[in-house]
């Protein structure tokens, strides 16, 4: 199987520099042009299936590329990002500020760490390997799955069997990254962004997650 995981377009957070999570954040202006971008990015491309985030930010992105790729959308709860607790719809300066230890909490990286009415980078990790195995099982041979950067960063580490510890991707908006699962994981394509010059012009690349 070929998964194309798509990590949504700029949502208007994104913009702004705020801490989404789980919230339910629509696309920004650039974020639907980097959608559409991406549907004709995978125009031509023998996919057969497109699973989606139901969060808004996914949702619209998904919907753009379902219109260009002529195919149906299956929301699937699990590929919703990391819930961000507290730090939801903050700034980082924000965070600083008002929960100094723990934003050093975060920024230390440690996989069981939870963030106050949130989940650990481990519990995000083994349900994004969770939801591209169900989607796995389906039977389709080339999907687009599209997401969030901390969910589709952790499912890779996941899938890789990169220690926990260690964070070694962050995923542009509206980025294309490729795995290929048949009896071993590889990682064929990442971060890219190629169909993204036109739409973005000199505007800096946003990527992470939260």
């Amino acid at each position: 199987m070929l998964l194309y995981c798509v990590r949504h377009g700029e949502s208007s957070y994104n913009a702004e520099g705020r801490i989404q999570g789980q919230a339910n954040i629509p696309l920004s202006p650039l974020g639907r042009l980097q959608s559409q971008a991406a549907g004709r990015a995978l125009a031509g491309l023998p996919i057969e299936a497109i699973y989606s985030s139901p969060l808004a930010r996914a949702a619209e992105t998904a919907a753009a590329i379902a219109e260009v790729l002529k195919l149906p959308v299956t929301t699937v709860d699990d590929l919703k990002e990391i819930h961000a607790g507290i730090f939801q719809g903050l700034k980082w300066a924000d965070i600083e500020a008002l929960h100094p230890d723990l934003a050093q909490g975060w920024l230390h990286q440690e996989p069981d760490f939870v963030i106050p009415g949130g989940e650990s980078r481990r519990a995000l990790m083994e349900r994004g390997r969770a939801a591209l195995s169900a989607i796995r099982e389906t039977g389709p041979r080339q999907v687009v799955v599209v997401s969030h950067g901390g969910l589709l960063s952790a499912a890779f580490k996941a899938l890789l069997e990169i220690p926990a510890e260690r964070n070694p991707f962050s995923l542009y908006n509206c980025s294309i990254n490729v795995l290929a699962w048949e009896r071993q994981v590889k990682l064929m394509a990442l971060n890219r962004i190629d169909h993204l010059r036109e739409v973005n012009g000199d505007r800096p690349l946003s990527s992470g997650d939260l």
